[in-house]
């Protein structure tokens, strides 16, 4: 399974000026990182209201650029009536964002005018 939907990235991808391209993979990947450290911190402190404030933004950027995979387990988080508890779902969190993180840097190498 691929950590991003191509439709969506490659449309960013061709629609946008390279630059601009490049600039939202580095807000998303500075987003990812914030958005992460949040919710690790919360899942810590057993603060469920930032636990899921965290997923829930972190579930939205990563729509936005096609993460899929990530959302989907950003969702998980955000559900109060989840049966998965943070120490499982945290650690696929983090697994799928260096996988989108991945797969998102090759294709900004990939677009022209790099």
């Amino acid at each position: 399974m691929s950590a991003i939907d191509p439709n969506i990235a490659e449309q960013l991808a061709q629609d946008l000026p390279p630059a601009d391209f490049r600039r939202i993979i580095e807000t998303f990947e500075d987003d990812l990182g914030r958005l992460a450290h949040q919710l690790e911190a919360a899942a810590i402190a057993g603060n469920w209201d930032n636990y899921q404030r965290a997923a829930h933004s972190l579930a939205g950027a990563a729509a936005a650029v096609g993460a899929i995979p990530l959302e989907q387990a950003a969702r998980v988080a955000m559900d109060p009536q989840s049966p998965h508890p943070p120490a499982v779902v945290v650690p696929v969190i983090r697994d799928r964002a260096m996988a989108a993180l991945q797969e998102l840097s090759a294709l900004v190498a990939r677009s022209p005018g790099r």
